[in-house]
């Protein structure tokens, strides 16, 4: 179905360059491929520069591939310049379900007939969203994780009109450019890391609204507790060690009759305007007057170097060399 060869990829197309779009052709500039990007917001050339500019040094530092640089990209008036040349499409348009529908289907007729087609719906099923397609068989989820340009996960699904070749050549494309792709088992909506994410936000949001916990107490017990453990192994494996000796057996045998005590709530809360207000303020008391800006830049350096540590002592799979190259930073700035 496909012509190129995952690892032979030279050209791809980013439709929508937002904060995930955006980051997706950073990364894809830094992996030394042509970027074409369509946005047909009025500010978006600016807005994806000005993120090109900012970013781009702090890349240089982790690696580039060769032939990396920002002059690759080409930004285009109309979608059709943008996609018909490219050997894989990234679709990164607002996460409203009609709307990716319309846009798939706008760029599957488009693209060239052997191109894949990526979504980074972040829980969207890839079922409905082809449905308009003609070459539905192409079009798989390629969900990634902001900053797309640091974050090695993107997990990767297709719907029922995926074709499984379109699956596998995405997930091997995604190793080949630097990433960590997971292979979902099956398809279901919110993903994996979404799911898991969105669990512990409402429970957040319950707790600020009932008073039990400020923003600042919740970011400070997991960025300083579980989040540290989380980087390295996840919470399944962190579990498992908190069982000892017996590992996950005992832990389930010891800890299981706790998981019957109502401590948390999965419904999410009503979001009032009281509740909307606690969480800006508190949000604006922990940025104690940085503009976001200013804290992107920080987030950015911390995982650049957290990054190194995790494939270090990571327990998964080893990261392959050719990524492990990527992730050098000079010794003067650890």
């Amino acid at each position: 179905m496909v012509a190129v060869e995952p690892d032979q990829v030279r050209r791809v197309a980013v439709v929508g360059a937002g904060v995930i779009g955006g980051g997706w052709a950073l990364h894809y500039l830094r992996m030394g491929l042509d970027v074409d990007v369509y946005d047909p917001a009025p500010q978006a050339r600016r807005d994806l520069l000005g993120m090109l500019e900012d970013t781009w040094p702090l890349l240089e530092r982790m690696g580039l591939r060769p032939g990396a640089s920002p002059a690759r990209i080409v930004l285009h008036e109309n979608m059709e310049a943008a996609v018909g040349p490219a050997d894989l499409v990234q679709e990164n348009s607002p996460e409203d379900g009609a709307l990716k529908r319309r846009v798939l289907a706008d760029i599957d007729r488009a693209a060239r007939p052997d191109a894949v087609i990526a979504s980074s719906t972040s829980g969207f099923a890839m079922t409905m969203l082809q449905a308009d397609c003609a070459r539905p068989e192409r079009c798989v989820v390629g969900h990634p994780f902001n900053p797309p340009y640091l974050i090695p996960l993107v997990e990767v699904v297709g719907g029922e009109r995926t074709d499984p070749a379109a699956v596998e050549w995405l997930a091997a494309f995604y190793a080949a450019a630097g990433k960590r792709p997971l292979r979902l088992t099956r398809e279901l909506p919110g993903f994996v890391g979404n799911r898991l994410q969105e669990a512990m936000w409402r429970e957040a949001l319950h707790m600020v609204a009932n008073g039990e916990a400020t923003v600042e107490e919740i970011d400070e017990s997991i960025a300083y507790g579980p989040g540290l453990r989380w980087a390295q192994m996840g919470p399944c494996l962190t579990f498992h060690l908190a069982g000892g000796s017996g590992g996950m057996a005992h832990m389930l045998d010891h800890f299981g009759a706790a998981l019957l005590e109502p401590w948390t709530r999965l419904a999410a809360p009503p979001l009032t305007p009281e509740l909307r207000e606690r969480m800006v303020d508190g949000c604006l008391r922990e940025a104690d007057g940085r503009p976001v800006a200013e804290l992107e830049r920080t987030r950015d350096e911390f995982l650049a170097e957290l990054l190194l540590l995790v494939e270090r002592f990571g327990v998964g799979p080893a990261v392959r060399p050719e990524a492990r190259s990527l992730l050098t930073l000079p010794s003067d700035d650890l």
